[in-house]
């Protein structure tokens, strides 16, 4: 009898232990959300937020809650438009959908529209950019990493000349390349925005910044004295370290190329060489020529059109763009 006492005893004891421990993890909890409660206005008044223990800003929410309105604006204007008739175009309101639903109507109507020129132009863009964009990107790449891990006299100068190419808008160099292109008898073909588009000096700083922070000295040194050319050391060891600075870089000439207006629009007088940016301006201003018909609808949808590619492009690799913006913002 007085063994099951003693357990009955027992068995109450650990209970209350048990609810004894409950009850301090409550307090210890109520403590934490006090202590985190005090930092949060402890942050506040100081100016600025603890980055472990965030707190939520409405001023900050609205804000970025208007510049996203205001970027996705045109946008929302274009895949609402892009869906009306000429005659709704003209006689609706810009942000309202029209009588009846033409997407894919003006879709058909945008490649077949004169002997299907614009696929034309999309055409030539494309190769614009691959050629153009691409040869700027592979140039950037081995001149950045030439220039980060070489050491060769001169050096500073080409940094100065660099720096000096940035501060120079591309409009202003606009009229002595169709000078010199005119001497070359190259004015209307292609190589006309091929040429300008290959040499991009904000690329190329970016890719020697980049290639300083991403690929150390002791690797490349490490795979010299195993032997390894430096080509091989280039195309195996660091090529792949600078993949988010590559796409960067690839992105930047692209949208450059893609968005490039004043020089084609000096450079080339063949429409049959025209990318998509002087193509659909030719479109839009077609309404003020004698006789010409008004086709705003099917602008608004080759520009919904034009823009998807670069969408697509920014999607599947932001998560490289994000990353090589980052790159040097941090010194370890």
């Amino acid at each position: 009898m007085s063994a099951a006492a003693s357990t009955r005893l027992t068995d109450a004891e650990l209970k209350a232990q048990e609810k004894a421990a409950r009850k301090a993890e409550k307090e210890r909890q109520k403590r934490i959300a006090a202590d985190e409660a005090a930092e949060r206005r402890r942050s506040a008044r100081a100016g600025f937020a603890n980055v472990s223990n965030p707190r939520r800003s409405t001023l900050m929410t609205v804000l970025c809650a208007i510049f996203a309105v205001y970027c996705l604006f045109p946008f929302v204007y274009l895949v609402i438009n892009a869906t009306k008739t000429q005659a709704d175009f003209t006689s609706t309101f810009g942000l309202g959908f029209g009588k009846s639903f033409a997407l894919w109507d003006n879709i058909v109507t945008v490649f077949t529209y004169q002997g299907g020129i614009f696929g034309r132009w999309l055409v030539n863009t494309l190769l614009y950019v691959v050629v153009g964009a691409g040869g700027a990107t592979l140039l950037a790449i081995m001149g950045g990493y030439a220039l980060a891990k070489f050491r060769f006299p001169g050096r500073k100068a080409v940094f100065a000349v660099i720096i000096g190419s940035i501060s120079v808008p591309g409009i202003a160099l606009a009229v002595p390349q169709f000078l010199l292109f005119a001497k070359l008898g190259l004015t209307n073909t292609p190589w006309a925005m091929i040429i300008p588009s290959l040499i991009s000096p904000f690329g190329l700083y970016l890719m020697w910044i980049f290639s300083e922070q991403a690929v150390p000295t002791e690797l490349l040194e490490a795979a010299r004295v195993d032997g390894a050319s430096e080509f091989r050391t280039f195309w195996t060891i660091s090529l792949p370290l600078l993949a988010p600075g590559i796409v960067t870089t690839a992105l930047f000439t692209i949208v450059a190329t893609w968005n490039n207006y004043f020089l084609p629009l000096i450079m080339l007088k063949d429409a049959d060489w025209y990318p998509l940016t002087i193509g659909l301006n030719q479109w839009k201003d077609q309404a003020s020529t004698a006789g010409g018909q008004a086709i705003q609808n099917l602008v608004i949808t080759g520009s919904l059109i034009t823009i998807i590619p670069l969408v697509i492009a920014f999607l599947c690799l932001q998560k490289y763009w994000q990353s090589g913006l980052a790159a040097g913002a941090v010194k370890e």
